[in-house]
């Protein structure tokens, strides 16, 4: 094989391993966050089609806590510091949340239960982390989470010493966010005093709808 050829060989295996690479470091993510939902691991619930079907004579205390990142506006925060629950019955609470600052944003919500090893055992069937919320300036929402802990926790004899779940969650400004500048700008013709009545209050958007085709 010629010198030249060689080259190009090697160019080319070069290549592929570092293909290689970065199509690994995209996928572990993913892969790693596979991993915790399958097994638990680092306190991920799991996440659950339906309610565990059977509840148990077995009481536990669940508790919650609400964190943000510096780099978001909101108030976060849960509805109940604590419940009782038993073990198999499906429960239903909320998180309070407020944008306090003058853009919309989207924010994301990561989420854990301590201890670690009860993480397994925690089911979420609906949750608003599941998906990016969205509010505007000034917006507050309740969001669900419709949650049981798994029937099986009474088989394993490492978690009888566990009486107590904290789930955690904390919100994160999401890598997209609306463009704010297309969301200010008034569209064409029209001022951004247009959008207001003469007592000031902001309408929203249905309203304004109904004020334009009125006059």
């Amino acid at each position: 094989m010629s010198a030249a050829r060689r080259n190009r060989v090697l160019a080319l295996a070069l290549g592929g391993v570092v293909a290689g690479m970065v199509g690994l470091s995209f996928a572990a993510v993913p892969l790693y966050d596979l991993f915790c939902r399958v097994t638990g691991f680092g306190g991920t619930p799991q996440v659950a089609q339906g309610p565990a079907g059977r509840v148990l004579d077995r009481t536990m205390t669940i508790r919650f806590n609400a964190d943000v990142n510096r780099s978001l506006p909101w108030g976060f925060r849960p509805a109940v510091n604590t419940t009782e629950v038993k073990v198999g019955e499906p429960v239903l609470t909320t998180y309070h949340a407020r944008n306090d600052g003058s853009v919309p944003v989207v924010g994301t919500a990561t989420y854990n239960v301590t201890p670690d090893k009860a993480g397994i055992y925690f089911n979420k069937i609906q949750c608003f982390c599941f998906t990016e919320q969205r509010l505007e300036p000034g917006q507050e929402i309740d969001m669900p989470v419709y949650f049981y802990v798994d029937p099986a926790i009474a088989d394993d004899p490492g978690m009888a010493d566990v009486h107590t779940i904290t789930l955690s969650y904390t919100f994160f400004k999401a890598v997209e966010q609306p463009d704010t500048a297309a969301l200010s700008a008034p569209p064409s013709g029209q001022t951004q005093a247009a959008a207001r009545p003469a007592g000031g209050r902001t309408l929203p958007s249905n309203e304004k709808a109904r004020e334009e085709r009125h006059g």
